[in-house]
């Protein structure tokens, strides 16, 4: 009885070691990778830029008023010829109709008269009078329904709403800004160059561009150069024309900017980022790799020249493997990764 009993318990403890040991298992640790590969490693220096929208208009009422309705909102996108904001008409109909009385006066004035004029019975000049004031009353006429059409703001082109600068209740003035509308189909990213490097950079140089704001990288196009320096940095503002087809880019984003300069050329060995490489206490260097199991280990490497961010491996990492660029500080020989 009493082994049985003991049997009984010894179960139960494995049974519960067990238990105990599954629900302790670590989770994988998140890290970023990066599978070493032959690329092209330039020397140029890293800019940083800022995205800006490939033109913006400022849409504004041509008179003055108080603003009725606001019928958009930063960040709305809009089409050419959408109703963007509408002004209190209430003056500009009175007007209009005032316009009208005068153009009905006129054109009868304008019958009777021609009867005489007909007749041989009206002096010329009287009738030359007559139809002046006809001409008078339907340029007025034209005046008042611009000046009633003018109290609704449509967009003059299509594009995002940028910023909202009078709001309804605001009285606007003639040509100030109401919103201002972009046009990011396309984008510029704005980089500013040292006047000694200025001249290495052409309209068609190669770019490489990131934006860590939506984890994107672009390949950028033709460069505007500016041709006036800034009087205390001594740079030149350049601008990368890149295509923003999805409008993930965004006015304001800042963007690591590359440029690929006339000396590069393709490494075909192993270049790995310098940030990767780790120092052992005896000095050896290591760095962190992830095999098919997702599984962390201590690599030894040897390493050679220095190339911008990017360092050359001689030996201990081949091309196709993958390692750590960033969370290796959490890893210890064995740990399960995530990437």
């Amino acid at each position: 009885m009493k082994k049985s009993i003991w049997i009984l318990l010894a179960m139960v403890l494995v049974s519960s070691c067990g238990q105990k040991k599954e629900h302790n298992t670590k989770a994988p640790t998140r890290v970023k990778t990066q599978v070493v590969s032959p690329g092209m490693v330039d020397n140029a220096q890293t800019y940083v830029g800022i995205v800006e929208e490939r033109e913006a208009t400022a849409v504004s009422f041509t008179g003055m008023g108080v603003v009725k309705r606001m019928l958009v909102s930063e960040g709305q996108a809009v089409s050419r010829g959408q109703l963007i904001a509408e002004m209190d008409d209430t003056q500009a109909r009175n007007l209009l109709v005032g316009a009208e009385a005068s153009m009905i006066q006129a054109n009868d004035a304008l019958e009777r008269y021609k009867m005489l004029h007909d007749n041989w019975s009206l002096p010329e000049v009287q009738w030359v009078e007559v139809q002046s004031k006809v001409a008078q009353a339907k340029s007025q006429l034209e005046v008042a329904k611009k000046n009633l059409a003018d109290c609704r703001l449509t967009a003059p082109v299509g594009g995002i709403i940028g910023k909202k600068l009078v709001g309804a209740g605001e009285t606007a003035l003639p040509s100030q800004a109401v919103v201002s509308i972009l046009d990011i189909s396309a984008v510029k990213v704005k980089v500013s160059v040292p006047e000694a490097e200025i001249s290495s950079i052409h309209a068609n140089t190669p770019t490489s561009i990131k934006v860590e704001a939506i984890d994107g990288s672009y390949q950028g196009g033709r460069i505007e150069k500016g041709v006036e320096a800034d009087a205390l940095t001594h740079t030149y503002d350049i601008r990368i024309n890149v295509a923003n087809s999805g409008r993930k880019l965004l006015p304001g984003m800042v963007a690591s900017v590359r440029f690929i300069s006339e000396g590069s050329q393709a490494i075909g060995s192993r270049m790995i980022p310098v940030t990767s490489v780790q120092k052992r206490a005896d000095g050896s260097l290591f760095v962190w790799t992830v095999d098919q199991k997702k599984t962390a280990h201590r690599t030894t490497v040897t390493i050679g020249q220095t190339q911008g961010n990017y360092i050359l491996v001689i030996d201990g990492v081949g091309i196709g493997d993958r390692i750590v660029t960033e969370g290796y500080q959490k890893l210890s020989e064995g740990t399960n990764v995530v990437y």
